[in-house]
């Protein structure tokens, strides 16, 4: 007998398409923001089973969970970096929490992006 074999989602579409609603548009407009922030180079990828961005190495990723989404900087510097922003929010090592109805501001979310983008064009410098 054959082992029934889990589909996981090859792309970030495929991945949105099975998450449930109010987290499914909360991350598509959270997808929309990251992508508004990145450098048009920025290309999307499953990694690690979550939507992630690319530029010149790992960039953003997001996730929805039964309880709440999380949004993954990829670097613990940008959190501290706005930790002041972020108090409202529950952050642990590389991860920000919020509800599956709400997403962090845009405005909060293109720093962070920039942010990283900086980090990872000067890691690329050295």
């Amino acid at each position: 007998m054959k082992k029934a074999t889990l589909s996981l989602p090859q792309t970030v579409d495929e991945y949105l398409a099975g998450v449930p609603e109010p987290a499914r548009s909360t991350l598509s407009k959270l997808r929309a923001i990251i992508r508004s922030a990145a450098p048009p180079e920025a290309t999307e990828v499953i990694s690690y089973r979550i939507p992630m961005f690319k530029y010149k190495g790992m960039l953003m990723g997001f996730a929805a969970f039964a309880n709440h989404c999380s949004l993954f900087p990829g670097s613990l510097s940008a959190l501290e970096q706005f930790s002041g922003e972020l108090k409202s929010f529950s952050t642990s090592k590389g991860t920000i929490r919020f509800p599956v109805d709400k997403h962090p501001p845009a405005a909060l979310v293109k720093k962070l992006v920039k942010a990283r983008v900086a980090e990872n064009e000067r890691k690329r410098q050295v």
